[in-house]
């Protein structure tokens, strides 16, 4: 029985040790239940893309523990590793809102080649309609086939009223991504859901297009 029992405490204490590895190179801190993809302090585990290879620290930026992107040219914040089968929690908020400058998004399931806007999924983040889907460059769901000319997206518009919180107030965005199956939540309140997704893994991005928003939680947990 000592030997079974030393045997299970081994590999507890290498199975912990590999986690803290995995998540520490990618620039998140672990916790039992998850990762926090940002870390606080840097970017550390993110890379950028910007349109006309635009330099992003002229967009990204840190101060106090807090993102904050200026929403202009448009691009992205992405993570360096795919992954799948998570829920995602994003706490942020617009610093100001103005006519054409109201929009920002997560994107979820990414892939390459980086582009604006890659094949992925889109959970919009636009002013008023968090809870909308865009599905982009051959991005699909059910009931919403690519579109045919692949720069144009698809858009899965949300059913429900807007449950977002008024500009300068700190909002909780979450997605969950569960096989072919993603959902929004906004403040606790489901959203919208997609089914039939034809994209299921990849990079988690935060958009820049349009909106001066900041950004002060990135955490993932992998769904049981």
């Amino acid at each position: 029985m000592k030997t079974v029992a030393l045997f299970f405490k081994h590999n507890l204490v290498v199975t912990v040790l590999a986690a803290v590895v995995l998540t520490l190179a990618g620039g998140g801190t672990a916790s039992a239940a998850g990762v926090d993809l940002f870390n606080g302090r840097d970017f550390a585990g993110w890379t950028f893309f910007m349109r006309s290879n635009a330099a992003p620290e002229k967009t990204w930026s840190i101060t106090n523990g807090i993102i904050h992107c200026k929403g202009k040219p448009s691009g992205f914040l992405r993570t360096e590793q795919s992954y799948h089968d998570y829920k995602l929690t994003v706490e942020w908020r617009f610093v100001k809102v103005a006519p054409h400058a109201d929009n920002t998004g997560v994107l979820v399931n990414m892939q390459l080649p980086d582009r604006v806007w890659p094949k992925c999924i889109e959970c919009q983040g636009q002013y008023h309609k968090q809870g909308d889907f865009w599905l982009h460059s051959g991005a699909s769901a059910a009931g919403f086939p690519p579109n045919e000319n692949p720069k144009k997206s698809v858009n899965a518009p949300m059913t429900v009223p807007p449950n977002e919180k008024e500009p300068g107030e700190w909002g909780e965005y979450q997605v969950i991504a569960s096989g072919d199956t993603v959902e929004i939540l906004v403040n606790g309140k489901s959203m919208n859901k997609i089914t039939g997704c034809n994209v299921t893994s990849g990079f988690i991005g935060i958009q820049s297009e349009g909106a001066e928003i900041e950004v002060r939680k990135v955490y993932l947990e992998p769904l049981k």
